[in-house]
């Protein structure tokens, strides 16, 4: 009967709903939960972790003030570590990574190699040049006149710009080959006209003369004034300057003759141009195309004195005279084998007189 009250008839006892023991502790931990969000930092240490207490009688859930709505505990953000970016230079740009900076070298120092490669393949290039132009016996075969294989002649000189002539002086000797190229166009040129005038005004002397023009003075520029230069400019011959010089002055001379165009001379010049305009359809015609090959001479005229001045300056910066012509002209001469040859013949057949005559 202990648990009833000892006087049930007295004044009933207004119990408080605060004093139960169960409500005070929910409102305690409440208030403890709260202040521990206020205190609760999420960069903490996470290698700190608290012991979870077992939930039991004795440890009863947290609840609000609402029964029914359990606490919301806060979320625990797991911190990224990111890689940092690549730190920014003076000019604003980043940095590259390590591996296109390795990249980077590899390809500067391939460059570097290969740089170093083509410089030594170019120094033993030249040494070879040098040693094919020093030999006593060219070995290189003929490559001038371009003619076929299977042709009756062969090629009679070894022609090649890139290879012989310096490369400072590759385009001058180049104006000169075009230059006699365009000499033996004319050439061929003065025989049409010189058939265009047998046929209209019955002149064979102008055809005639027209082809033997072109058999003789096209090889023979080729040979005496264009090989010259040729060689002139391979080796810094004065000699062959002079040869050049002095063939090629009277090949403009010549040249300027046909311009003119005396008539009975072989070319088809100015004053034949203008006799042909006799007034007729068929001497109009003539005379344009005669006048054509007139102009042409007049400008292959033009085209010989402009190379030979320019020449001449390269010539005279050189610092080369005519004594030094004389004395290369005279090593040469004697260096020759021919000259040898003969003049060896020649002094035995002199002594082999005196020793017949002699006897008698």
């Amino acid at each position: 009967m202990s648990g009833f009250d000892e006087n049930p008839f007295g004044e009933p006892t207004v119990d408080n709903p605060f004093a139960d023991p169960a409500i005070q502790q929910v409102t305690t931990n409440t208030s403890n939960a709260q202040r521990g969000l206020e205190d609760y930092n999420p960069f903490a240490d996470q290698g700190e972790q608290r012991p979870t207490a077992v939930r039991g009688a004795a440890n009863p859930p947290q609840y609000q003030t609402m029964p029914t709505m359990p606490i919301a505990q806060p979320a625990i953000m797991q911190p990224t570590q990111e890689a940092p970016p690549p730190p920014y230079t003076k000019s604003g740009q980043q940095q590259q990574p390590q591996q296109q900076q390795q990249q980077q070298q590899f390809t500067t120092a391939e460059f570097q190699r290969r740089q170093e490669e083509l410089e030594r393949k170019a120094q033993e290039l030249a040494r070879r040049e040098e040693e094919l132009k020093n030999a006593p016996y060219n070995a290189r075969r003929n490559n001038w006149p371009p003619l076929p294989e299977k042709f009756c002649f062969q090629p009679c000189f070894y022609q090649d710009i890139n290879v012989d002539i310096p490369l400072e002086f590759q385009k001058i000797v180049r104006l000169l080959y075009y230059l006699w190229m365009f000499h033996a166009c004319v050439m061929v040129l003065n025989v049409f006209g010189g058939m265009t005038l047998m046929i209209n005004s019955a002149d064979f002397t102008t055809f005639g003369l027209a082809i033997l023009y072109l058999i003789l003075f096209t090889p023979f520029s080729f040979l005496c004034w264009y090989r010259p230069a040729y060689k002139a400019f391979r080796s810094d011959s004065s000699f062959n300057f002079m040869v050049f010089f002095f063939v090629f002055f009277f090949q403009f001379m010549v040249t300027v003759i046909q311009t003119i165009g005396i008539p009975g001379s072989g070319t088809c010049g100015m004053l034949i141009a203008i006799k042909s305009f006799d007034g007729s359809a068929g001497g109009i015609t003539v005379g344009i195309i005669i006048l054509i090959i007139a102009l042409c001479f007049g400008s292959a005229a033009c085209m010989d004195l402009l190379l030979l001045s320019k020449i001449h300056r390269i010539y005279r910066s050189t610092g080369a005279s005519f004594a030094k012509a004389q004395q290369e002209f005279t090593t040469e001469f004697l260096r020759n084998e021919h000259v040898q040859n003969a003049a060896t013949n020649a002094a035995a057949a002199t002594i082999r007189a005196q020793m017949s005559s002699s006897r008698y």
